[in-house]
């Protein structure tokens, strides 16, 4: 097998930072073209039959289907996992300069200083695509990515929101794939 750098570098991109989740993901964060510190995304799933598929953007209708999931199975704990998320908004930072940057893209830091959170929320692993530690990398990336064009961004926190106040499936639809950029 490739080695995770060889598996997220293409001709076009080549990762500034990368790491493996489990077995299953290996994501790769990126030099992002909308401000100095901007961050891209792109991940790879290894498949049942242990190849990887191509390289791909995450989209927020991805996750936030995968939280509705979950939430019809266990509503209560999944809106505990978006309350969380939320205080994780709201702790979020844009980068001033590269050290920030850095520190924000220690994930296996930010993992271990969530290990208790993740346990709490396992239960929601058995339900949906996406492993809560997955979704928590995810989430804590793309605020990243949102708070470094824009400080004064929203639409991350208001999908959220919206996911936990329930409305419609056409809402939350409209929200998640709304062009931002």
């Amino acid at each position: 097998m490739k080695n995770i750098e060889d598996l997220l570098t293409t001709n076009a991109f080549k990762p500034i930072k990368y790491f493996q989740l489990n077995n299953t993901f290996l994501i790769g964060v990126y030099q992002g073209s909308f401000s100095k510190y901007d961050i891209l995304i792109k991940y790879r799933q290894n498949k049942p039959d242990g190849k990887w598929t191509r390289l791909r953007t995450p989209k927020h209708i991805h996750w936030a289907v995968d939280l509705l999931i979950k939430m019809s199975h266990y509503e209560k704990l999944t809106k505990e996992f978006l309350d969380y998320l939320i205080e994780i908004w709201e702790a979020t930072k844009p980068n001033k300069n590269e050290i920030e940057r850095m520190k924000a893209l220690s994930i296996e830091s930010f993992l271990e200083e969530n290990k208790e959170y993740i346990l709490n929320f396992e239960k929601l692993n058995t339900k949906g695509s996406y492993s809560i530690k997955f979704l928590l990398t995810l989430a804590k990336l793309l605020m990243q990515q949102e708070k470094n064009n824009l400080e004064s961004a929203y639409f991350f926190k208001n999908l959220l929101i919206g996911l936990k106040d329930g409305k419609d499936i056409y809402k939350i639809v409209y929200i998640a794939t709304h062009n931002r950029r």
